[in-house]
Order: C-alpha cells, then structure tokens, then sequence
C-alpha cells in the first residue's frame, strides 16, 4: 500500500484553502463569544485577557511548537504546519473586512463553525500539516512518554472550556462544547488513511478475501498430507 506525495504546489493551495475553512469557521465563533478547543482555544481566551488580536495571538502560540515539531516529526510537517497556522492568522484578521455578519444563530454558528474548522484540519492533515500548538505536543508526548494524544488533547480541551466560564456565560460554553463535538465528529469520520489508498490493480477487500482463499487451501493440503503419512505410517508399521 504505498502513498501518494503531493507536490509542492498542491500543498500550498490545499493548505490556503484549508485555512480559509478554518478561519470562518473561528470567525463565526467570535461573532458569537464561542469557544474551541487547541491552539485557537488559548488563542480566543488571550483576547479577553490581552488587548490583542486572535490572529496575532495565534501566531505567537504556535512558535515554541515548531521547534518540536522539527525535531520530532519532520521538517515538512513542520513547513506545511507554518503555512496552515500563518494562513489561518492572516485570514482571520481580514475576513471582517469583505464579509459583515449581523445576525447568526449561536447554534448555527456551533454546528456549521465547527464543521468549518474539521474540514479544514482535515485538509492539512491529508497534507501532513497541522493547526500546530497542542497537537504537535500531544503527538510529542505519545512518542516520548506514551501519553496518548487523544487523551491529552481532550484534558487540555476541557481546561480551555472550563477556563472560558471566566469570560463567557455557561450556556455559551455548552454550545462551544456542542461546536467542539462537530469538529471531532467530522475527523473521527473521515480522518482514515487506509480508505484513501486502495492497492494498485485490485480492490482491497478482494484481496483480503483471495489471501484468506488460499490459506485455507494451504490448511486442506497440510491436512491431507498429514493424514496421508498416518497411514503410510500405520501400514509400514
């Protein structure tokens, strides 16, 4: 089963496109005070606390992380995950000025944001990028300490919501929690490898079927082979 690289160039627009999905999928967050989680989720809480921009708040996140990520990972990874996470910076901070939203439900703008967002991780995944921060930590701290990422991810998650009770009202932070569960829904669903790259020539499930054909016929004859020398044995003896 082998993998298709995408050249530079299809990296780029993907991760370009990518960014736009995340960064009106944040920019309907804000519209309405909701949370989400990683390094957006710090992000968003540091401008209550700061008098500073999400984007530039953003950027300035992920910065530690690109060591590690270099390091740790790859040095794609980490180039393609600088693209994804300046992208989304940049984007972030201009979207208001070619798109005015007046009204929007909170619940509309927790489902569909979150869907926003998933997709786009999605698309820097498939790129071997990512949205940097937490996620580079938690794949850090599997590979060095054996920490699982899903583990560590959700208990930084749930600090960065629980945190926001400071700034936001309580209902709020359940719809952010409802937001939080479409995006990890639409990974969940569609974040797997093995579906995308069939093998060369041959389906793969016929292939599983014709693997398991022929070890059973391979157990028929050694069977038979084996009953065949009991008698021979039996007979001689």
């Amino acid at each position: 089963m082998q993998k298709t690289k995408h050249s530079f160039i299809e990296d780029v627009f993907a991760l370009i496109s990518a960014g736009l999905f995340v960064a009106f999928g944040v920019y309907l967050f804000q519209s309405q005070d909701l949370m989400v989680g990683g390094a957006a989720g710090l992000a968003l809480l540091g401008t209550y606390g700061f008098d500073m921009d999400f984007g530039l708040l953003f950027f300035l996140i992920n910065l530690p992380f690109y060591t590690l990520a270099w390091t740790q990972i790859s040095k794609r990874f980490t180039i393609n995950t600088f693209i994804s996470v300046t992208t989304v910076s940049v984007l972030t901070e201009q979207i208001p000025a070619f798109v005015d939203i007046s009204h929007v439900n909170p619940f509309f703008a927790a489902v569909f944001g979150g869907i926003l967002i998933g997709v786009g991780m999605l698309m820097m995944f498939r790129h071997s990028s990512s949205l940097g921060g937490v996620g580079i930590m938690a794949f850090y701290l599997q590979q060095r300490f054996n920490i699982r990422a899903g583990t560590f991810q959700l208990t930084v998650d749930s600090c960065i919501l629980l945190s926001a009770l400071y700034f936001i009202s309580w209902p709020l932070v359940l719809i952010s929690i409802l937001a939080a569960f479409c995006l990890n829904m639409v990974i969940s669903l569609n974040h797997r490898p093995e579906r995308y790259f069939p093998v060369s020539g041959e389906d793969s499930s016929d292939k599983a079927k014709t693997v398991s054909k022929k070890a059973d016929a391979k157990r028929v004859d050694s069977n038979e082979h084996s009953s065949l020398e009991s008698e021979l044995r039996a007979q001689n003896g």
